[in-house]
């Protein structure tokens, strides 16, 4: 079968690349902005798609940012304003007035206009709902009535219904009068009763290959399940990747349909949790500005780094212990940064797995101890592999059979107990409720360091003194 093929400004490229497209409308813009030619940049912005600019402004200095900021068409700046990260959203709004931002953000889809209002300060949120007329205002107020983190803060309430009774004919002809009003991705009607019961769902597949006489009850699925507004998001996100979804009706405590969710709401909450994980092993927040202002930056850093001198402080008291048997045997120092790096790195290994298992949702209290029990097996493992390969090297270079042992053994012990505290401390961070991607690393290192130290160090003063 050949590859498809489009135009795309005037030039034809793969249709089956649609990644490769945007890196070039991207890389295109980027050239003409460089060029300083801004009203051909506003003709390249006004042809990408909201998530393209907003990309696009979060790669730009801050005056860059802002100058771009300027040519983008108003049509399109709500939908630009709910793709950007929350820091680099702040920046815009404020040089926006109240009018500009409530005439940017009316018109967008329900589910976004709620994240949108909650970043909002408080006088531009209380101007938005203002201006919202009383079908939307009691919608929003739906959405906003769960926590951000629940599928009823995810939901969307803009939803076509049908009752089981009527045909299929008679929901063509409902869907083409409702025309351009049916909501974007939507790929299944759901069906209810007269108090709003869920009850099923009508795909557009089964609408448009049944018998226009077949009713609605008659070809409606069963096993679309409905999601409770007050499941956590993650389990939201469990659920469109175990039965590859594209969207879910949500029902309230009774079984009446609220809203829907889309798949690509559950897109941006893993793109999202994911951006956390990585971010957070740095002490950073996902939504941290590439450009932001230098002072801004170096403040929040600072905190982080303050931590980490405080556990480095902890670490070198520890060897300050043992100031003798350095003194009297100076290859230990130069020993002693293989037995903390192999530990940091074992450990590492270890709470990573483990706190992928928590985001996923696959580890429990059920089978917690089978990760630990696993992880120490691992770690025993390595460690006296590793721990002979360390003690051979050090023997040959050092022509000390003691201290190539000391250190065989003391590696043993840290990256034993790096598995050990690798797998435990994102288990008791998580049930004290205090995030293991951001505070993890750090208890993680400065275990491995002050257990690394005290047994190398330890073990030679207890036998080469």
């Amino acid at each position: 079968m050949g590859d498809k093929y489009v135009i795309l400004d005037g030039k034809t490229m793969p249709a089956t690349a649609p990644q490769a497209q945007k890196k070039t409308r991207l890389e295109a813009l980027q050239s003409v902005f460089d060029s300083g030619t801004l009203q051909q940049t506003a003709r390249l912005l006004n042809a990408l798609t909201p998530s393209e600019i907003a990309h696009f402004l979060e790669s730009l200095p801050l005056a860059e940012r802002q100058l771009v900021w300027e040519l983008i068409p108003p049509d399109k700046e709500g939908e630009v304003l709910v793709e950007l990260s929350d820091e680099v959203r702040d920046d815009l709004i404020q040089d926006m007035d109240g009018q500009q931002i409530v005439a940017a953000v009316t018109d967008l889809p329900i589910d976004d206009l709620a994240d949108l209002v909650q970043d909002l300060p408080e006088s531009l949120s209380r101007e938005v709902i203002a201006s919202l007329d009383s079908q939307h205002l009691h919608r929003l107020k739906a959405v906003l009535s769960y926590p951000e983190d629940t599928a009823g803060g995810l939901m969307n309430t803009d939803t076509v219904t049908v009752r089981p009774e009527v045909t299929l004919d008679v929901v063509l002809r409902y869907l083409r009068l409702l025309s351009e009003r049916v909501p974007p991705s939507t790929d299944t009607l759901f069906v209810v009763n007269r108090d709003d019961k869920y009850l099923g769902a009508l795909s557009l597949a089964a609408l448009v290959t049944h018998d226009p006489e077949d009713t609605v009850a008659e070809v409606m699925s069963l096993d679309l399940k409905p999601i409770p507004a007050n499941w956590e998001a993650r389990k939201v996100a469990e659920r469109f990747e175990q039965h590859d979804l594209l969207s879910a009706p949500v029902v309230d405590d009774e079984g009446r349909l609220l809203g829907r969710i889309t798949v690509d709401d559950v897109l941006d909450l893993v793109r999202e949790e994911g951006e956390h994980q990585f971010m957070g092993q740095a002490g950073l927040s996902e939504e941290e500005d590439m450009f932001a202002p230098v002072l801004d930056s170096a403040k929040r850093r600072a905190v982080w780094l303050g931590v980490n001198l405080g556990t480095a402080f902890l670490a070198s008291w520890v060897i300050s212990l043992f100031e003798d048997v350095l003194q009297q045997y100076v290859a230990l120092a130069v020993l002693m940064p293989i037995v903390a790096s192999m530990g940091g790195i074992a450990g590492s290994q270890t709470l990573t797995l483990t706190i992928r298992g928590i985001a996923l949702g696959q580890l429990n209290a059920s089978n917690s101890r089978w990760l630990i029990l696993k992880e120490l097996a691992v770690g025993a493992i390595n460690s006296l592999i590793w721990a002979a390969v360390v003690a051979t090297i050090a023997g040959i270079w050092l022509k000390d059979v003691n201290i190539a042992g000391l250190i065989g053994v003391a590696m043993t012990v840290n990256l034993v107990l790096a598995a050990l505290a690798g797998a435990v401390l994102p288990l008791i961070l998580h049930h004290l409720r205090i995030d293991p991607a951001l505070a993890g690393g750090v208890i993680l290192t400065t275990v491995t360091d002050i257990v690394g130290f005290f047994a190398f160090l330890g073990l030679a003063k207890l036998f080469l003194m």
